[in-house]
């Protein structure tokens, strides 16, 4: 004996009620049968229990007019099958439906009567005789399916211990024990602890897992943007599982759960009170809603109640496309309202035979009774008392009525999609049958290649065909099961509108398709998708506002990750995107703009020719230099005068063509750092400077041997030599030379880019590799000057005529005020000023020695002639012109 069992759910309601303990179900004969365990209603009412007689039977209430479809496809399905020639020829198929009216007693009792073929369940019996039970389409609620998968796949495979055993007590327990190994086939029960094929070997459903569905949800809400939502689900297996994988996905990717409240269905109200207060007082603008449609409800009345607007809420499969909740008094909740839907199908033929239907036929005559006062608001006069229903109408019922006449969820064909399932269920069991009756034999996949028989077969073996089932269905998709007994996923992402006339409708504007290729498994017309305020603009749901670029998010003590506060980035760094986490440096050569938003190249700054700072600064550079050179020629033309031999000729023309050089030195701080002209620049200085300097102490101290020689009995007039003088010149030279040659072989000056001093701009100068050899030169020339300095000191009250000490002085403390103040000058400055100071040095210093040396000699070359002549001179001391030559 083979089974199989599939699983099945609907919502929606009509106000019906009817004691169920009469009704037997569906029974309609066949050679191989298949069961069905639909709850035709929403509702009921549980007796109270005195436990002094026997329970009275559940009274169910609100007739599900939708669910009622359900089993017309059941039939139609069994119907087409029987009909079809090549589709399991010479068999026929039967059914055995059960109303479970969503309760886990009566589903118990459904499955245990389906089971055994008999009215009241009786276990370890098969009334049924001969005939096998191929395939139970089962409960809609997956807790419900998880309790009756563990009835009817406890014999999946043969059980050789429970197997002697019942051989033992008798034969029918056999037979019922093969009977009861059923495989399950669920249309609608979801819950992925269902794809444990350790638990339910045997399951299999033709609708995705929730698995699936919750992480395509989850997708859906980080496709939008949404990082602060809130969580709603029915407090059974469904919900439950559903909306721990919502919400392990959404915090995986980085968004965050406001709230998480549970539907209790144990409780007359559903908890909607509370639920609905934590949704108001959230901030969270979206809200996932894991529900049955009728468990809703309860939900959107409190929402009605306490007039709350302004949440969009996210819909899972069970209720995206329900009929129940179609209706203008949920239209302003539930307009924007996105979700997923189990995609839709179309059955050939089906409207029409839903229409044919009438109370005088004998299969399931008193559920279509039922149905009849349903859809034409009447009564039949032998069901006043059965049923309890609510219909308050006294008219009565005379089966002349028309379905065509009337528009209901009943005959309502164009979106069907639970009830494609179903149909869909009974289609897999057929193709499941009639591969096993192709089996050829000596090539079957039993042992020995042997193959099964139609009218004998194991559970285990139907088992094997319908886990190797591909179904081709009208919408173009192939059903097959992977290793879970689990379909491809497929959804389709449905967007609550508004219809023109009033109310509102699903439409479909996107897909979720687990198979399609990589980059298309999610896909979603943004434009097409109409939100609770009537605009295209998708609605927010931030704990805190996003931060703009030039900020990053900081977290706030004690809150989720999502809520936030923004700020600034800091000097020199930036954020180019929105909600960045954190700020990041600019590269070297680039600074952050006011909005610290972007990296923008920083301005280079050196002290060009281009600008006027530098032409100026060039410019007198240029022009001074040629002050000495005037001065040399003049020198030159008059070198035979007293005043120009009393003042050392030669000295005082290396020193005029030195000082030339000094202002020509200038230059070469001046222009673009290239590595040569930085070698160049300090030692071109220090040489020229060394040179000008050595000059001046060579004329002071041989001012001093002039005047020393003179006195009676020295010994100095043999130093009154002008060699003297050069070997001053040459000694200090050599010195400074020394140190040059000692900082360019060991850490000789090179260009840098500075981005330290001044943050926005690089400055472009020369690094002059050692500072101690830098300090040790400049060093050197302050105490040269230091010591003309002092000599010319010590030798001012020598005779005016023939002495320059008093002008060497002078010069000398000139050009030491000058670089005493220009080095803490130097050290304020930044960037290009530092050089310009240091020109400005060179260039002052330099004109305080032609002015305090040379322009007194020159003015009385050139405007008084008269004090240039030997008379003059000898007046006052004739010796002194004997030996200065």
């Amino acid at each position: 004996m083979g089974h199989v069992i599939l699983f099945y759910t609907t919502p929606f309601t009509l106000g019906c009620s009817l004691n169920n303990a009469e009704l037997r179900g569906i029974v309609e004969a066949g050679d191989i049968l298949i069961g069905g365990l639909l709850h035709l209603h929403t509702d009921k009412i549980y007796p109270k229990t005195s436990f002094t007689e026997e329970p009275a039977p559940i009274i169910c209430k609100a007739l599900l007019l939708d669910n009622y479809q359900l089993v017309q496809a059941m039939r139609f399905a069994v119907k087409e099958i029987n009909r079809d020639i090549e589709l399991l020829p010479n068999i026929t198929l039967g059914l055995h439906i059960y109303d479970s009216c969503a309760v886990m007693q009566r589903a118990v009792a459904g499955t245990l009567q389906v089971l055994t073929g008999h009215g009241p369940p009786v276990p370890n019996y098969r009334c049924h005789r001969g005939v096998p039970l191929a395939a139970v389409i089962g409960h809609a609620f997956s807790t419900n399916s998880i309790m009756t998968a563990h009835i009817l796949g406890l014999y999946r495979y043969p059980q050789f211990g429970i197997w002697e055993t019942f051989i033992n007590v008798a034969p029918q327990i056999l037979e019922l024990i093969l009977a009861s190994s059923s495989k399950q086939i669920s249309y609608y029960a979801t819950s992925s602890v269902l794809s444990d094929r350790t638990l339910f070997p045997s399951f299999f459903r033709n609708i995705p897992s929730d698995a699936f569905q919750s992480q395509g949800l989850a997708q859906l809400v980080l496709h939008f943007g949404w990082t602060w939502v809130g969580l709603v689900a029915i407090d059974d297996d469904y919900g439950q599982q559903g909306i721990q994988v919502i919400r392990r996905e959404i915090l995986k990717a980085g968004a965050c759960v406001a709230f998480t409240e549970n539907i209790i269905v144990n409780q007359p109200d559903r908890n909607a009170p509370h639920i609905v207060r934590v949704i108001k007082e959230s901030t969270a603008k979206i809200v996932v809603v894991f529900s049955t449609g009728f468990d809703l409800t309860f939900i959107l009345n409190e929402m009605l109640r306490q007039k709350m607007t302004g949440k969009i809420l996210l819909a899972s499969e069970a209720w995206a496309t329900s009929d129940f909740l179609l209706v203008d008094k949920y239209s302003e909740l539930l307009s924007g309202t996105i979700g997923f839907a189990i995609p839709r199908g179309t059955i050939p033929e089906f409207k029409e035979f839903l229409n044919s239907i009438h109370p005088s036929m004998s299969t399931g005559g008193e559920w279509v009774k039922i149905f009849w006062e349903e859809a034409f608001s009447c009564k039949f006069p032998d069901l006043k008392n059965l049923t309890g229903a609510s219909v308050t109408s006294t008219k009565q019922c005379t089966g002349a009525e028309n379905l065509e006449n009337i528009q209901t969820s009943y005959n309502d064909v164009s979106d069907l999609r639970s009830t494609y399932n179903v149909y869909t269920a009974v289609r897999v069991v057929a193709k499941a049958l009639q591969d096993l009756t192709d089996c050829r034999e000596g090539e079957g996949p039993f042992s020995h290649g042997r193959c099964s028989d139609i009218w004998s077969f194991r559970p285990w073996q139907l088992l094997h065909y319908v886990k190797k089932v591909r179904l081709r269905l009208s919408n173009g998709r192939e059903l097959f099961f992977n290793e879970n007994g689990d379909p491809p996923a497929v959804y389709d992402i449905v967007n609550w509108q508004q219809r023109p006339e009033g109310g509102i409708k699903p439409v479909k504007v996107g897909s979720y398709d687990t198979g399609a290729a990589i980059g298309q498994v999610f896909t979603i017309n943004a434009s097409a998708v109409h939100w609770a305020s009537g605009g295209r603009e998708v609605p927010l749901s931030l704990c805190s506002n996003s931060c703009p670029p030039g900020f990053r998010k900081a977290a706030l003590r004690g809150k989720p990750v999502c809520c936030f506060q923004c700020v600034l980035c800091p000097q020199g760094e930036i954020s180019n995107q929105t909600d960045s986490v954190d700020c990041f440096k600019c590269p070297w050569d680039m600074w952050p703009n006011l909005q610290r938003e972007t990296c923008l190249p920083k301005s280079r700054e050196f002290l060009s020719y281009e600008e006027p700072l530098g032409v100026t600064l060039a410019a007198t550079s240029v022009s001074s230099s040629l002050v000495p050179v005037v001065m040399v020629g003049l020198f030159i033309h008059f070198k035979t005068t007293p005043i120009v031999r009393a003042n050392n000729y030669t000295l005082s023309c290396l020193l005029l063509w030195t000082l030339s050089l000094c202002f020509l030195c200038s230059l070469v701080f001046i222009g673009y750092p290239q590595p040569e002209t930085c070698l160049l620049r300090q030692v071109a200085f220090g040489m020229v400077f060394a040179m000008c300097v050595s000059c001046i102490l060579a004329k002071t101290i041989m001012v001093v041997i002039a005047f020393q020689a003179t006195k009676p009995g020295s010994n100095l007039r043999k130093w009154t030599s002008n060699r003297v003088s050069y070997l001053v010149v040459i000694v200090c030279i050599l010195i400074q030379s020394f140190l040059c040659i000692v900082w360019l072989s060991f850490s000789p000056p090179f260009p840098e880019h500075n981005t330290q001093t001044k943050p926005r701009v690089i400055i472009i100068e020369c690094n002059e590799g050692s500072p101690i050899a830098f300090w040790c030169m400049l060093g050197y020339l302050g105490l040269l000057s230091s010591v003309s300095f002092i000599v010319a000191f010590l030798a001012r009250q020598l005779p005016d005529s023939f002495n320059e000490a008093k002008f060497i002085t002078f010069s000398m403390l000139a050009f030491l005020s000058v670089w005493v103040f220009f080095i803490p000058a130097s050290l304020s400055a930044r960037g290009k000023y530092t050089v310009a100071m240091e020109v400005f040095a060179i260039l002052s210093s330099s004109w305080a020695l032609v002015v305090c040396m040379f322009v007194p000699k020159c003015f009385i070359i050139l405007f008084r002639p008269g004090m240039n002549s030997r008379e003059r001179l000898m007046g006052k001391d004739r010796g002194l012109t004997h030996n200065v030559k």
